[in-house]
């Protein structure tokens, strides 16, 4: 396979140095891995920290700023970060009203996270978590206990945020990054491996003409695997299985955010086309799209698929969402 890296060693040391040289509002450790805001601890507001494996960028480290992310951990290549990086980034951020982890639900990170959480305790910082496992494809998989946390981590970042950066409480922050995740489902489609900087190939058989159903972020299988079919064929799967789970979720006919996120190597003109058929479903089954979002948010490598995320959104989320970002990869209304 051809990359544009110079070793699998050095990947995500050469783009943590990238990073930094196109956002100096960040502050970028290499080699601690570990990147801040500049003016996290400005305002005295709680601190927000998430972080894991790189390869699923702009994930995490592309929504630090303002009105999302005060600090991200990337670690390797679908390798959790460690809990020195956690803990250097809780003492980072901390300005005297705790910090809030937002973990998707991965051992590796659950642990590490848990472990941060204990260290920073201990050094008095207040810490709160939130479990993100908004995937509705399998219960369990090779990386996690109970469901997979994948792209509604970024509607609790940037929701939980927003409310941190209007000097919310920690407890407050907490209730909502957790409200958030409670209302949101996702369901993600492969139409073809990815392939690591370390194996150089694929990292799962895929045959020409197959898909994977309900795929996870590092490649874990899904529900089943099926013959390609045109994009309205695969929103419907996608869209109906997010739905049989959001009909828990009150209201039942209230509003949704909706994420149709590309998987790395998807081009935007597809999934614009994947999102007119997203939003023709939920019409017809009488759910208001409030606000959509159509991009490569939460991808894994070079893969080619997406997947869909949806959340219930009452006034008050929609209007946290709608609040200034500024970040690397998100942005609008300041």
């Amino acid at each position: 396979m051809k990359m544009l890296i110079n070793s699998p060693e050095t990947v995500v040391a050469d783009a943590l140095r990238g990073l930094a040289a196109a956002h100096p509002e960040l502050d970028v450790d290499v080699d601690r891995g570990v990147v801040v805001r500049r003016d996290a601890r400005d305002g005295g507001h709680v601190g927000l920290v998430s972080g894991g494996g790189s390869g699923h960028e702009p994930l995490h480290a592309g929504f630090v700023g303002y009105g999302m992310l005060s600090a991200a951990c990337p670690g390797e290549v679908f390798t959790s970060p460690v809990p020195d990086q956690m803990l250097r980034a809780a003492k980072a951020v901390e300005a005297g009203q705790g910090v809030l982890f937002v973990v998707k639900n991965y051992t590796g990170d659950v642990l590490n996270f848990q472990m941060a959480a204990e260290l920073a305790e201990d050094d008095g910082v207040r810490v709160e978590q939130v479990l993100v496992n908004d995937d509705v494809a399998v219960t369990d998989s090779l990386y996690t206990a109970g469901r997979r946390g994948t792209g509604a981590t970024l509607f609790v970042e940037k929701i939980a945020g927003a409310a941190a950066e209007e000097g919310a409480p920690l407890e407050q922050v907490a209730a909502i990054a957790r409200r958030v995740k409670a209302c949101s489902r996702s369901f993600g489609v492969a139409l073809s491996a990815c392939s690591t900087p370390a194996k150089g190939g694929p990292t799962f058989d895929l045959p020409d003409g197959e898909m994977e159903l309900g795929v996870g972020i590092h490649g874990e299988p899904g529900r089943e695997r099926r013959a390609m079919m045109p994009a309205r064929g695969i929103a419907e799967v996608a869209v109906g299985a997010v739905l049989e789970e959001l009909v828990e979720v009150a209201p039942a006919d209230g509003p949704v955010l909706a994420l149709v996120n590309g998987m790395g190597a998807t081009p935007l003109l597809e999934l614009y086309g994947f999102h007119a058929e997203v939003v023709r479903l939920l019409e017809a089954r009488g759910v208001p799209v409030a606000r959509a979002l159509v991009g490569n948010y939460v991808t894994s490598l070079d893969m080619a698929g997406c997947s869909v995320t949806l959340c219930r959104a009452d006034a008050e989320l929609l209007r946290l969402w709608d609040a200034p970002v500024q970040t690397a990869a998100l942005r609008w209304g300041r």
